[in-house]
């Protein structure tokens, strides 16, 4: 079969059956890079600094068209109410974020069996290399501004130790400092108090916290005609071996027929005619 395949037909035809194959695999891949989409920007852009109280509602669930909005919001820090939580990263080195409880002023309050009369939000301050490095929120009537971000999960099973916890988790905290809270944080960027921005400790670097990125979908539709080429391109390839396949055999016909008109030594087999007997001579007397 070999033989077959390296006719000059069947090598110009694998060159093109490659060649095909090539275009369906390019054509696999700009559909999968399509099957890939990422969501629509929102209308309103999440970099635009709207009121706490007006974006999100204490005791709610959190909304993800909320998710990594800018915001703001006045009131007080409680010095008591303040925990570490380590395995942070601030330029790939690990370290603890500082996470004050922040009393909201004109915020709802959340009604039912105790709630606290003050409704509070957690916010992520900054992050320290060293937990000694943290230092208390200021103090007085603060004019904070930062990313509200979703209450994560905590850690099963992880006892974080006295003025640790495991994650910035708004279940976790307010079992801590038994308060009424916000489902969610601030990554403070900006503290203000009488018109004057507060600066951060030497120690203690701002977070600085970007949007996350845009969501993907997968569009299932150009998925399917990914696999499609591909199984092109595969099936350009088994019809040149068919096709190939099927000359080898017609050779292997020829062949055989070739042989059958040739005797053992290699004449042509003589072909004998039946002969009629000798009529039979009558004698006369």
């Amino acid at each position: 079969m070999l033989k077959t395949a390296l006719k000059p037909r069947w090598i110009a035809g694998l060159v093109f059956a490659l060649l095909l194959s090539g275009v369906f695999v390019l054509l696999s891949q700009w559909q999968l890079s399509r099957s890939a989409q990422h969501e629509p920007p929102a209308p309103s852009s999440i970099e635009e600094v709207k009121p706490l109280v007006d974006v999100l509602q204490p005791g709610q669930f959190f909304p993800g068209s909320v998710s990594d909005q800018m915001v703001t919001a006045t009131g007080t820090y409680d010095p008591g109410k303040q925990v570490l939580v380590e395995g942070r990263l601030y330029n790939n080195q690990k370290g603890f974020w500082i996470v004050s409880a922040f009393a909201v002023n004109n915020a709802p309050t959340i009604k039912g069996a105790g709630a606290s009369p003050q409704t509070w939000i957690p916010v992520a301050r900054g992050w320290v290399a060293d937990a000694a490095q943290a230092s208390p929120p200021p103090s007085g009537t603060i004019t904070l501004t930062g990313r509200l971000i979703p209450s994560e999960a905590p850690l099963p099973n992880v006892d974080a130790g006295p003025g640790r916890a495991s994650a910035v988790s708004t279940a976790e905290l307010i079992n801590k400092w038994e308060v009424s809270s916000y489902q969610g944080f601030i990554a403070a960027t900006s503290e203000v108090s009488g018109g004057v921005a507060i600066p951060l400790d030497g120690d203690v670097k701002a977070l600085n916290i970007p949007p996350q990125p845009p969501a993907e979908q997968v569009n299932w539709l150009n998925l399917f005609y990914a696999v499609e080429w591909v199984v092109f391109a595969g099936f350009s390839i088994f019809i040149w071996w068919r096709l190939v396949k099927d000359d080898y055999r017609r050779d292997l016909e020829e062949d055989d027929d070739e042989d059958d008109d040739f005797d053992e030594v290699g004449h042509p087999e003589a072909t004998t005619e039946p002969t009629s007997p000798e009529p039979e001579q009558k004698v006369q007397q």
